[in-house]
Formats: C-alpha cells, structure tokens, sequence
C-alpha cells in the first residue's frame, strides 16, 4: 500500500479509538480539529498525547489545534496537560463550546488537515472509522466542524485576571 492510498479501519472499541486519535494527530500537519462530547477517556490527559500535541504546535507556529466540546468541565477543571498547551500556545491553540442548539450532535470526530479523520458513530457507541488519505470525507467533516465552530464561544482561556 503506498502512503497516499485511501484507507478506512474499521474501530470496535474505546482504545481503538483512542489509538486512532493518537494516529490522527500524528499526522497532523497544519491544522487539527477534534470534536468530543467532553474528552474524558480519550487519552487527552496522557503524557504521550500531550508531547504529540506540543510537538505538533512546537513544529510550527502557523500549526492551529481547535479543540471542541459539548461540555468543557473536564477540560477546565481535570485535564492539567491540555491546559499547559493552552497556556504555551494560547495563540495557536484554541477550545470553544457548542451553543445549547447544537448539543443534539452526537457523533464525535476529529480531522486532520484536509485528508485524515477520526469518527465515532454515537458518544456512547465505541465504535467508528479511521479515514486515511480521504480528502472527500474528511473535507466535509471539516466544513461540518467548522459550522459548528462558527456558532461556538471560547469556554476555556489561557488568559488570567487579576488585579
């Protein structure tokens, strides 16, 4: 198979899914969108994500991460290394959450630049697809996080005040 050869494998489970994020960000080359209910259980609090991001922002400083949620509680308040990125990278970095209108979206995913993704069917369904070199598929994703980030609002800041 040569590397720029379509590809979808099939994920049946939670570390499967979570070993497809890891891939996925990976493969990030400019841009990552990820699209999660609350991204508790994902891996995004692990030593391992957390270097594969700061590398990925760290490559270059036109690399982009935006980061979506339903609910960003875990992210704020349990997920220390996703906050450390936010505050190094807090101009290339970026998490927003869905208005109350959208939160009937329940099928999470994540793309990479415009040719690879990451889908689970339902939040509370383990399984999903990894999408290699589908610019087709993972284009319209993209157009789809980009809508709903659009209607979205910055949820968690690198930005502290005081007096």
């Amino acid at each position: 198979m040569s590397d720029d050869e379509l590809q979808h494998t099939q994920l049946v489970g939670i570390r499967e899914y979570t070993d497809a994020l890891d891939t996925l960000c990976g493969l990030a080359q400019r841009n990552l969108y990820l699209f999660e209910k609350d991204f508790d259980g994902l891996g995004y609090n692990s030593e391992a994500r957390y270097t594969m991001l700061r590398n990925f922002l760290l490559a270059n400083p036109a690399h982009r991460l935006y980061v979506l949620a339903h609910d960003t509680h875990y992210l704020s308040t349990l997920c220390p290394r996703m906050l450390m990125l936010l505050e190094q990278f807090g101009t290339a970095m970026f998490i927003h959450q869905t208005p109350k209108h959208l939160q009937h979206i329940s099928d999470p995913f994540s793309v990479a630049d415009e040719s690879n993704y990451v889908r689970r069917f339902h939040f509370d369904d383990p399984r999903g697809v990894l999408g290699l070199n589908d610019p087709e598929k993972a284009r319209a994703l993209k157009s789809r996080f980009l809508e709903m980030w659009e209607s979205s609002h910055l949820a968690v800041s690198n930005i502290k005040l005081g007096l």
